[in-house]
């Protein structure tokens, strides 16, 4: 079965080519152009061509075929379930998990457990998505929710579509936070340095984090944030550019992470929404996991 991936192009400027590139790390460049001249990635519905410059807004669809040696399968992998029903579950994901499968990981992913536990939602969106309606960084750990039909994917894609569902994320900076609180509204979009980081952009999508510090050390702030759009490392980006970037970061902060090693200090530990079937506000909450719980308390120490 061919995989189908849809996206929006955030920012104009450079070949299509590259965009599908950016977006499909797991395929090379030529492989894409071949996908391209034979039709499998449209834009705007519309076969194009490799060296097409694209638009901000422009929908790409590509059509990959999937190779049999790397089908994704079911694997008895533990999961941490929060809450679960016969139309969805909750689920704790770990920091160092991924959640779908891709080039050099296609096994051990949150998809391959959730076929295992749930093997029909492999047709909810199809064996690629299992069900998944949101994301978390591979080193950012806490709440995701998982659709087990499609109408009920359906029904909590637009509740994110339309910015009515509450994400909150405990985070650990570098530096003292000021101010305490506030809102950070700045685009977001490809680095036209390296394409594989996001950056502020003045050509990215909208962007828009909400934050207040709940606690301050000597040199370091945790931090209560909300993310209120849901740009590709937002968070993280975000509070970067103000000059405090997340403990752990190595990719937008310091290489040298003496506090903890192998994941950034992010956690998505409340989520909420309307439940797409009875329509009542349902709130999950996730606590922090042992390895961030242990550099708060040698911080607290330390103070």
């Amino acid at each position: 079965m061919a995989r189908e991936i849809t996206f929006a192009v955030e920012e104009s400027g450079g070949r299509l080519d590259q965009a599908v590139v950016a977006r499909l790390p797991d395929l090379s460049r030529a492989q894409v152009q071949r996908l391209i001249k034979s039709g499998q990635a449209l834009v705007n519905g519309r076969p194009s061509k490799p060296a097409y410059q694209v638009i901000a807004g422009d929908q790409v669809l590509v059509i990959v075929p999937e190779d049999p040696e790397t089908a994704i399968e079911a694997e008895s992998i533990p999961l941490d379930i929060i809450f679960e029903e016969d139309s969805l579950l909750v689920v704790n994901k770990p920091a160092g998990m991924v959640v779908h499968p891709a080039l050099g990981h296609t096994s051990g992913t949150l998809v391959n457990a959730l076929l295992f536990h749930c093997p029909q939602i492999a047709d909810v969106g199809g064996i690629e998505r299992a069900g998944v309606v949101h994301r978390l960084d591979r080193n950012t750990s806490g709440l995701l929710v998982i659709a087990k039909n499609e109408d009920t994917r359906q029904a909590l894609q637009r509740q994110f579509k339309r910015r009515r569902v509450l994400k909150a994320y405990v985070a650990l900076s570098e530096g003292r936070v000021e101010p305490r609180e506030g809102i950070i509204e700045l685009p977001i979009g490809r680095s036209k340095q390296d394409r594989k980081r996001m950056a502020v952009v003045r050509t990215g999508r909208d962007a828009r984090t909400t934050y207040r510090v709940v606690e301050t050390f000597r040199d370091h702030s945790l931090l209560d944030v909300r993310p209120h759009t849901g740009r590709t490392h937002q968070i993280r980006v975000h509070f970067a550019w103000m000059g405090y970037p997340l403990v752990g970061d190595t990719v937008y902060g310091s290489r040298r992470q003496p506090l903890i090693k192998s994941r950034h200090f992010l956690h998505a530990a409340r989520l909420g929404f309307l439940h797409p079937t009875t329509g009542e506000e349902v709130v999950f909450q996730a606590p922090l996991p042992p390895e961030l719980e242990a550099v708060l308390t040698r911080l607290r120490k330390g103070r």
